[in-house]
């Protein structure tokens, strides 16, 4: 198992804790989530490509777990990863780059 399915795994483990004492913001996150990612003016992988960018802006590990395997799931090819990665490390600089690579790495790894 690679470093970014062993993050996923483990994130969904504490959320399954968080969602047994927070049922209520639980069900009221995933409502939005559910609400938010459908098809609509911008398709749910254009979508997905946006949660993935901010997700570098943030230098969110878990973000960048779950996303990319989201991107994955939604059948983002590898060069529309790579487009979304150069607007991300436009918009962050350096340090975003950084991340962007990590990114990469956690997409690829779910793309196998």
């Amino acid at each position: 198992m690679g470093h970014f399915q062993e993050v996923a795994n483990k994130i969904t483990n504490k959320v399954k804790d968080i969602r047994a004492a927070a049922p209520e913001t639980m069900q009221g996150f995933y409502q939005m989530s559910n609400a938010v990612n459908k098809d609509g003016a911008l398709s749910a992988k254009s979508k997905e490509l946006m949660a993935m960018a901010i997700g570098i802006a943030s230098r969110c590990q878990g973000c960048l777990a779950f996303h990319a395997k989201a991107c994955v799931k939604l059948g983002v090819t590898r060069d529309e990863f790579m487009e979304m990665l150069q607007v991300a490390i436009y918009m962050g600089g350096g340090p975003s780059l950084m991340t962007a690579a990590e990114a990469l790495e956690a997409f690829d790894e779910f793309n196998q």
